[in-house]
């Protein structure tokens, strides 16, 4: 199947199709009431004692090298790029009320939910850690926003879904390995921050792999194509247009960093 116009509206239909069977997998969210969330993994700042705990906080990030810390910052920056990453997605969810009840689009919005805790998360441990430079930091998330987001596989609709799955995999990978790297550092309260997001990023990429494999299974051909077309490429990083208004190849950095750190992980 090809990106013509009767290809993309053949990918359309199939899509449409699975919507009972993305239903039966919406249980890959967790409920509200059972989803952790990042004030469970935070200093109290309305307890009498909360200094001591944001002490507690901050003593053992004194000790994290400045590898993990970049690799650190770069997943935050990343992870608050969630609205961008949410418009493409509703490509596939067609969510153009925003409280369409079909099963794509509670999909969309749940996983959106889930991931935006990720960013608030990590943005708030590196606010209290007082080791890096907050407003450096939110200038370049400022300027992803603004950038944008292009996964380049517009307007394969079943690019969406392998550049998800991928991503998805990439990001439980790289909070994982920072995970662990703050754990031999010594600060286990990242330790513990990280590896509760790659959790969520690990169901999140189980429901998109599950999805393009019934995708594979409705239309093999039409499957095979768009693999073969994303495979031809490098697919795009997400933080890929990063930019701190100084650096032009800030991500690229970030990349290098985050390569040495993952060697170190093997």
């Amino acid at each position: 199947m090809d990106k013509t116009t009767d290809g993309i509206t053949s990918q359309r239909e199939v899509l449409r199709g699975l919507e009972s069977f993305v239903g039966e997998n919406l249980s890959l969210l967790l409920p509200v009431e059972r989803a952790w969330q990042p004030t469970d993994y935070l200093p109290n700042l309305t307890g009498e004692d909360w200094r001591e705990q944001v002490q507690q906080l901050r003593e053992p990030a004194m000790a994290l090298s400045d590898e993990v810390l970049v690799v650190l910052v770069a997943d935050m920056v990343t992870e608050e790029a969630l609205p961008s990453y949410s418009v493409s997605l509703n490509n596939l969810a067609e969510d153009f009320t925003g409280t369409d009840e079909r099963p794509w689009a509670r999909w969309l919005r749940g996983w959106t939910s889930e991931e935006n805790r990720h960013g608030d998360l990590l943005n708030a441990y590196l606010r209290l850690t007082g080791r890096v430079d907050m407003r450096a930091i939110e200038v370049t998330i400022h300027y992803l926003l603004n950038n944008g987001f292009n996964a380049r596989a517009y307007p394969d609709l079943y690019g969406g879904l392998v550049y998800t799955a991928f991503q998805e995999r990439a990001t439980k990978i790289s909070h994982a390995n920072v995970g662990k790297l703050a754990g031999s550092e010594g600060d286990a309260a990242l330790a513990k921050i990280c590896q509760k997001i790659a959790g969520d990023e690990a169901r999140h990429e189980a429901f998109y792999t599950t999805v393009m494999g019934k995708v594979m299974e409705q239309d093999p051909e039409g499957g095979l194509n768009t693999m073969h077309s994303m495979f031809r490429r490098v697919i795009a990083m997400p933080g890929r247009l990063m930019n701190d208004g100084k650096d032009p190849d800030l991500f690229d950095h970030f990349s290098v960093v985050a390569q040495r750190i993952e060697n170190k992980t093997v």
